[in-house]
């Protein structure tokens, strides 16, 4: 079976949880993921020259994925977000600011990188700083026509702009978002919020998408694309904690679209995969052949 090379394009950083210090970043969690389905999962990122940062390398390296395309800032600390996680196994994040990946910068290695992607995911997280915006921009434009382009909306504290969510929705080809960033998302964009479906719809005529995504947590998702749109009620499971469950959720989606999947086996196995991390303490959980396997399956 062909395999395919996804990037994960956007913050590196340490998660600092109450109990435990875990790499995170969608853009690794993603990459990870995917590897574990069995395309190459690469993030193309940066941290600091300092000792999380030489740790952040050997966490990937033990992950299994490459570290090639890490830049290394000799003037900015590898980035980390303070996490407390609710009773209910909800995250939230206090994201320390500037950060090497707020400091991308557009190389040769990044410009064969994106010559090479079969899917990029980016976020708006990522795109805080105006130079980092500038770089994922350019990779953007770089990449080879026909590459899938995920917009994964992140929308932490307050760092993001009307403009900067266009202009992304602009360059993408599918946009991923949770229930409660949709609201959030249309309106700051100018549309009226009437329900989950006419505002994906909006967002696919307007920015001339191929997708829209919405996760709602334990309630499942829904799909929209142009001619179609499939509801999954989610797959029940013990909550251990949702960091990562997103991100998971992305990675089974992709690998399922650029097999032209139907929309419904998608989202079956973007939410078994979700269901799966969530199940666990942290977004990395170690590899669960029959896991695997079912998600694998989904999309036949």
């Amino acid at each position: 079976m062909a395999t395919f090379t996804t990037v994960g394009l956007g913050e590196l950083l340490w998660d600092v949880l109450p109990e435990s210090r875990q790499l995170g970043g969608a853009p690794a969690n993603f990459a990870y993921m995917t590897g574990l389905l069995g395309d190459e999962g690469i993030v193309a990122s940066r941290t600091g020259a300092d000792k999380l940062g030489a740790e952040a390398r050997l966490r990937l390296e033990g992950m299994g994925l490459p570290t090639l395309w890490i830049q290394l800032d000799t003037t900015h600390p590898t980035g980390i977000a303070k996490v407390d996680v609710d009773a209910g196994g909800q995250p939230t994040f206090e994201l320390a600011a500037p950060a090497a990946w707020d400091f991308f910068e557009w190389t040769p290695d990044w410009q064969v990188l994106a010559q090479k992607a079969d899917a990029v995911c980016f976020g708006s997280l990522a795109q805080r700083s105006p130079q980092s915006r500038a770089t994922i921009h350019a990779f953007l434009q770089a990449i080879r026509p026909g590459t899938v382009r995920v917009f994964d909306i992140n929308l932490r504290q307050r760092f993001y702009t009307a403009q900067l969510l266009a202009d992304s929705a602009k360059m993408a080809d599918i946009i991923k978002l949770n229930h409660d960033e949709l609201p959030v998302l249309v309106q700051l964009l100018g549309f009226p919020f009437v329900d989950e479906e006419s505002a994906a719809r909006w967002l696919l005529n307007t920015f001339h998408l191929k997708l829209v995504c919405i996760t709602r947590g334990a309630k499942g998702s829904l799909l929209v694309s142009e001619y179609t749109r499939d509801e999954h009620p989610g797959i029940p499971t013990q909550v251990a904690d949702t960091v990562g469950s997103g991100d998971a959720f992305t990675a089974a989606l992709v690998y399922h679209y650029l097999r032209r999947a139907p929309i419904n086996r998608m989202n079956q196995a973007a939410n078994r995969m979700g269901s799966w991390v969530a199940s666990h303490t942290g977004a990395t959980p170690a590899r669960d052949e029959a896991q695997l396997t079912l998600i694998c399956a989904a999309g036949e």
